[in-house]
């Protein structure tokens, strides 16, 4: 885009400028869970492609882990430079109030900032990117948080267990991004379509999971299609295809869609992609809005990438909102997340046993609005939930 200064026209990128990425401490085996519910552990490591599933802790909702995800790529001078929080989850805490409001507060931001919260199903995080990205190339000199943050609940001995997990992304917007310059061009498709929905009286979700992943693959197609259609692009023009990632192996039918359409070398390279892309995913589980965002970062953590390399993203939101993009890869793509934080915060996660793991799923807080004080004594993130009082959450920092 063209911003004209005076008579002068200056070109001005747009795009991810850093990326933070946090999930609590505890993590749940798959093999240990298939084992625990009669199944052949092959079902959940290969026919799902899951290994590991973050387990969230009472003492942790979608609010702190976004603000232990954003307080990573923030500093007190980018702080003054956010003039919007965009915060997509399906996972909100307030029918009324906005998880933005609640984060920008924690984070200590100007109170001269929007803050909203954005709900699509898993496509919430994708909306605020791209809203993100529209403002800074009218404002380029301000900076956007934008928030990918869930927690994925199906229920115990359920069909969906195997594909829950948690977590929140954190992504800054800016000109002149260090990772990835987003490219103009997108594609997106919406239907009304029940494969997945959470009425308001219900804290797990319903799905028709075979639906639901014939209406994704379907969804990919269209977009893809329409893609190629605006741009005249091919496969051959990309690296690598990012996807959302409920559980690995969606994304993987979804990128074998297409790679007929490629060369048999090409056909590898995308292949070795996609398998830096959903590395950490299947150390993590469904993180909802923030899966498509975790699989881009593992990407960049655990490929092979080069400036200038184009990236195709599909995210996908049940319900049903689809849309394709891309962006390129940035010389200096590296210096915009910390990739030995990531590693340690993965690595030194604790595993907990399935009877641990139910224990846990039944303690978060309770619906009837009484006051409740939560044992925090083995918290470690730096941002915590403390408890209730007086109906209200009670966040803490240490």
């Amino acid at each position: 885009m063209n911003v004209r200064g005076g008579s002068r026209i200056m070109t001005v990128k747009v795009g991810i400028d850093k990326i933070g990425f946090y999930t609590p401490n505890l993590y749940l085996d798959m093999v240990d869970l298939a084992h625990a519910r009669g199944a052949d552990p092959a079902k959940y490591q290969v026919g799902i492609g899951q290994s590991k599933q973050a387990v969230i802790p009472p003492t942790q909702d979608v609010v702190t882990m976004a603000a232990n995800a954003a307080a990573q790529i923030l500093t007190p001078t980018i702080k003054t430079q956010i003039a919007m929080v965009l915060f997509g989850t399906e996972s909100g805490i307030d029918n009324s109030k906005a998880t933005a409001v609640y984060l920008a507060h924690l984070l200590e931001l100007s109170p001269q900032t929007r803050a909203v919260e954005l709900k699509q199903a898993c496509y919430g995080a994708t909306a605020g990117l791209q809203l993100a990205a529209d403002y800074v190339r009218v404002h380029p000199q301000a900076k956007v948080l934008v928030i990918g943050a869930d927690i994925a609940r199906y229920g115990l001995r359920t069909a969906g267990e195997v594909t829950q997990g948690g977590g929140a992304v954190a992504m800054l917007v800016a000109a002149n991004p260090q990772i990835l310059e987003l490219e103009a061009t997108s594609s997106y498709h919406t239907a009304d379509v029940m494969d997945f929905w959470r009425p308001t009286y219900r804290t797990e979700a319903l799905v028709d999971g075979k639906y639901s992943t014939n209406v994704y693959l379907d969804f990919f197609a269209a977009v893809w299609a329409d893609y190629q259609r605006q741009t005249k692009l091919t496969i051959a023009d990309f690296a690598a295809f990012t996807f959302h990632l409920p559980f690995t192996k969606m994304g993987r039918k979804g990128l074998r869609q297409i790679l007929p359409t490629a060369t048999p070398e090409h056909q590898a390279q995308l292949t070795a992609a996609f398998e830096a892309s959903q590395a950490d995913n299947r150390d993590v589980g469904n993180l909802y809005t923030g899966s498509l965002y975790l699989s881009f970062l593992s990407l960049l953590r655990h490929g092979h990438l080069q400036a200038g390399q184009r990236i195709g993203f599909f995210s996908y939101g049940s319900g049903a909102e689809g849309e394709f993009f891309s962006g390129l890869i940035q010389p200096n793509y590296r210096q915009g997340f910390d990739d030995a934080g990531l590693t340690d915060l993965l690595a030194n996660r604790r595993a907990v046993s399935v009877a641990e793991y139910e224990q846990l799923y039944n303690q978060q807080l309770s619906s009837d609005g009484q006051d409740m004080q939560l044992a925090v004594g083995q918290e470690q993130a730096p941002y915590y939930l403390a408890g209730r009082q007086h109906e209200q959450r009670v966040y803490r920092r240490q």
